[in-house]
């Protein structure tokens, strides 16, 4: 019997073993390198078709573009109007938050600059923060108020952009202070963190654009969000830190500094590029980020 029950531990054991292996993101004895300091305040990093990434110098109100393989980092906007998060649509197009300016454009590959939304009920936003553009094209912000004193608008919301550029919906107006999201590949799952309540949530999206019930991911909020091919969801708080689409932590990547935002990047989509406040960090990832 005792010989029996020795053999079910060691299969346990050696079960657990493997599962926690499998959990691992980070490539094995992979840390994050620097790639570039004398930032002024750097964020919103958003992946291009070749794997490249272009990421936001807010303060300094620039943005850079990284090229995977190298510590290469070219300047190439300045005069952003504050610009913060920043996603690629399905046609090309970078949509950026231009927080300075209280508004949402879309950049198309030829340069041609389009504002999206710049008002909600007759008054400016407060200070778009964060977006995600959902596979037809429609766009999710969040407009919270860092910074700026007074607020524009009655609260720090969450708003949407239809595909056809209507009328600007608020979708949310029951969070504390909402930041970072991002949404699932397929469209159908939308993680909106509420840095305020230290909270972070997932929405079933229709069609349509609208959110169904909310379900409370995890008791964390966070600054920037990222999604990897295995649907699990990293949070930037004090850490990187990866949760399973169930909520159960599987990572803490630690930095000499506190991160903002991150994306993964490169030809298989195998590092994970920081934005970490004066700098920006890569690490080599086991996991492939998520498609979109």
């Amino acid at each position: 019997m005792q010989t029996a029950m020795a053999i079910v531990g060691l299969l346990v054991t050696a079960g657990a073993l493997v599962w926690a292996q499998a959990e691992r993101v980070v490539a094995d004895g992979a840390e994050p390198k620097l790639v570039r300091d004398e930032f002024a305040f750097t964020e919103g990093p958003a992946r291009e078709a070749d794997g490249s990434v272009v990421f936001s110098d807010v303060r300094a109100g620039r943005r850079y573009r990284w090229t995977p393989g190298s510590a290469e980092v070219t300047l190439v906007a300045e005069d952003t109007g504050g610009a913060n998060g920043m996603f690629f649509g399905p046609d090309g197009s970078l949509a950026v938050c231009e927080g300075d300016r209280g508004r949402i454009t879309s950049i198309a590959p030829d340069g041609e600059v389009t504002v999206l939304a710049d008002t909600y009920a007759g008054a400016r936003f407060n200070r778009p923060n964060d977006l995600w553009v959902a596979p037809d094209g429609g766009v999710y912000f969040t407009d919270p108020n860092y910074g700026r004193g007074e607020l524009s608008q009655d609260g720090e919301h969450v708003y949407y952009i239809p595909p056809d550029g209507g009328e600007v919906v608020r979708i949310i107006d029951w969070m504390a202070r909402p930041n970072g999201l991002i949404g699932t590949p397929d469209g159908r799952t939308l993680y909106i963190t509420d840095a305020g309540a230290g909270q972070t949530w997932s929405f079933p999206r229709a069609d349509d654009g609208t959110l169904g019930e909310r379900c409370l991911f995890v008791e964390q909020g966070a600054d920037g969000m990222a999604l990897d091919a295995e649907g699990n969801v990293y949070l930037s708080t004090d850490a990187i830190v990866a949760f399973t689409p169930e909520g159960e932590q599987i990572e803490r990547i630690e930095l000499p500094v506190r991160p903002t935002n991150m994306c993964f990047a490169g030809p298989e989509l195998r590092t994970l590029l920081i934005t970490a406040r004066g700098s920006v960090f890569a690490v080599q990832m086991r996991v492939q980020g998520a498609t979109r």
